[in-house]
């Protein structure tokens, strides 16, 4: 059986953020290393307009969490659309929504009620496009609030959540939350807004595309002295380099301004931990604090096993991340209130194999995503995604396997209400030794008879 790190891997701050972006890629239906390349581009753009170095380490923080926020409306959107949201999300993102054309109807027809019959995809289709505006700006607000409140529970200072709450505003005052118009809107958000938009029509379309779009919106959407140093850097084919590459985290490493290096420290890389298990969490109700329920009963059962306390806060943070790759499950799969089909359990048993993709990417924690991506993993052989046994299942793989099942049947799901804590080690019970390690069920047992009685 594997042994088990029982210290956190030295790491700098922004390998971890920039690491876990990609988890924020999957949730906006975006390629791999879309957060990476806009942060490379908005740093660009920053040394091009001479942006002092403190703010270009605010922005370059920022640029790395704009999509913080993303999750925490996908269910609303889901909700508005009856559809897949990641893939409105995705195919929204490089549509001028601020304008009625043939573009915008388009984008309806395609992304509303799409496999609802014609009538109720009628109704749909009509309030969607009579609310327009409404839903935009219940939606953004959303993302907004919570992406800065992310930043802020990381430690981040303050000019880092204020650039991510404003994203969204425009130049000429149609953007979202608040509708702010021309130099009222902070820099580093009028930077990162530029960025991305750069960022999402290079990746679809290429640079020509990119610049072009940068040019129809300059003075609506974006500052267009931005525009103009984007265009500059192009003209110099100083702006995309390297962003086809695949070493994005590496490129973005060497961007980051030295002067304000933030450290990584035990707490902070905590409070990461907990903040993306609130963005995980927050994809859909019936997951709400999900992942810390499981962090708790994994904690829990730990404790009760004599753990030392290093592997404790070990299997607490693989806990807390271990349902990062569900971020790629749409809410059609994840609310949907009956069976699902053979392909949407496809869907939904690739979600290991993402949090294994994403969390491997921060130097020394492989041990770590490992044991995060097995918590869907059995005894036998009858777990996913990888189908691993006995032996290949080291004890916090085995603690976060139990906990992962506890917490589920403890909380209400769509297609269920939350079941009593007697059947639900019922079910634990039936299950082990077979396929549950019976000694995490009894010592879960234990804490929570514990728990109860305090």
């Amino acid at each position: 059986m594997n042994t088990v790190v029982q210290t956190a891997p030295v790491v700098r701050t922004s390998e971890v953020i920039s690491a876990l972006s990609f988890a924020l890629d999957l949730t906006e239906g975006q390629a791999p290393g879309h957060s990476l390349r806009s942060c490379i581009a908005g740093m660009r753009l920053a040394a091009e307009i001479g942006l002092p170095a403190d703010a270009r380490s605010d922005l370059y923080y920022a640029l790395l969490l704009k999509d913080a926020g993303c999750s925490s409306n996908a269910s609303k959107l889901f909700h508005i659309i009856n559809a897949d949201e990641i893939r409105a999300k995705r195919d929204v993102k490089d549509k001028d929504w601020t304008r009625v054309a043939w573009e915008s109807v388009r984008y309806a027809i395609d992304h509303v009620a799409t496999n609802a019959p014609f009538l109720e995809r009628l109704r749909t289709l009509v309030s969607v496009t009579a609310r327009r505006q409404i839903n935009s700006r219940i939606l953004v607000n959303i993302r907004c609030e919570r992406g800065s409140s992310i930043a802020r529970r990381m430690g981040f200072p303050e000019p880092v959540a204020n650039a991510i709450y404003y994203l969204d505003e425009h130049w000429d005052g149609g953007g979202y939350p608040d509708g702010l118009r021309g130099e009222e809107i902070p820099m580093l958000s009028r930077i990162m807004s530029h960025a991305q938009t750069l960022a999402v029509f290079y990746g679809g379309h290429g640079a020509e595309a990119a610049i072009t779009a940068a040019k129809k919106r300059s003075g609506r959407w974006f500052d267009p002295s931005l525009v103009q140093a984007a265009i500059s850097l192009h003209q110099r084919q100083a702006l995309w380099t390297g962003l086809d590459r695949t070493d994005l985290m590496q490129q973005a490493a060497v961007l980051e301004p030295r002067e304000r290096e933030i450290t990584m420290t035990e707490a902070m890389l905590d409070n990461i931990c907990l903040a993306f298990a609130e963005v995980i969490d927050a994809k859909s109700p019936f997951t709400y604090r999900h992942s810390n329920g499981v962090a708790e009963a994994a904690v829990g059962i730990a404790r009760h096993l004599g753990m030392p306390e290093g592997e404790v806060a070990f299997i607490r943070r693989a806990a807390l991340l271990h349902d990062i790759g569900k971020l790629s499950v749409p809410n059609t799969i994840l609310e949907k209130p009956g069976p699902l089909t053979a392909g949407e359990w496809d869907v939904v048993k690739q979600h290991p194999g993402y949090t294994l993709e994403i969390l491997r990417r921060i130097p020394g924690f492989g041990e770590l995503s490992d044991v995060a991506a097995a918590h869907h993993e059995k005894l036998d052989g009858s777990g996913y995604f990888r189908g691993w046994k006995a032996e290949q299942m080291n004890m916090p793989a085995r603690i976060l396997a139990v906990a992962d099942i506890y917490d589920a049947l403890a909380a209400r799901r769509p297609y269920r209400d939350a079941m009593p804590e007697e059947a639900v080690f019922d079910i634990l019970r039936k299950d082990a030794p077979r396929a549950l390690d019976s000694d995490c069920v009894e010592a879960l047992a234990g804490c929570r008879v514990e728990y109860a009685t305090v």
